[in-house]
């Protein structure tokens, strides 16, 4: 019997139709503990770097030293974005979602104290001694935290799940 093609897509051209559903998102920033942090220099050439973050209340918290490029980057220009895959973990094949917004830098010992809290638990959950090692291991003076706002608008998702379940690509093995 000949398998019902009518609901398959013929190409990529447009990929916008497979957006990461919020169920899906949230899965993603539950497992994932690294983003892609992009901003601009002064010749506003972009740059991106692998940072460990945190989601909280719909924003994003990630933390370096003063002495990066991208502190005074940011505070001269405060528009970043981070994208986040799903690669490296275990949920299956290609998910991935980029925000853009607005960047804010902390430097008071309140944001500090919970963040590094937060982001130890996020990325030693087994052990609490480790997250008290990475605390401490964070807990420098010249250290920073960056909180960057997503625009109301300035979100892309994509779930590759959805795009083979509607090409004739096929579904993907980690589909249930």
């Amino acid at each position: 019997m000949k398998e019902n093609t009518d609901s398959y897509i013929d190409n990529y051209e447009d990929v916008s139709v497979f957006s990461l559903d919020e169920e899906r998102e949230q899965l993603l920033h539950k497992k994932q503990t690294e983003c892609v942090l992009m901003w601009t220099n002064s010749s506003g050439d972009p740059i991106g770097v692998v940072m460990n973050y945190v989601k909280k209340d719909g924003k994003f918290w990630l933390t370096c030293t003063r002495r990066r490029k991208r502190v005074s980057a940011l505070e001269q220009r405060p528009r970043a974005s981070i994208a986040v895959s799903s690669r490296g973990t275990d949920i299956g094949i290609s998910q991935a979602v980029t925000y853009r917004g607005n960047v804010h830098i902390y430097e008071d010992d309140n944001t500090r104290d919970w963040f590094y809290r937060a982001l130890a638990e996020k990325v030693r959950p087994d052990s609490k001694s480790q997250q008290d090692a990475f605390v401490e291991h964070l807990n420098t003076p010249g250290r920073v935290v960056i909180e960057l706002i997503p625009d109301s608008d300035g979100r892309i998702g994509f779930d590759s799940e959805q795009m083979f379940a509607n090409s004739p690509a096929g579904r993907s093995s980690h589909q249930n």
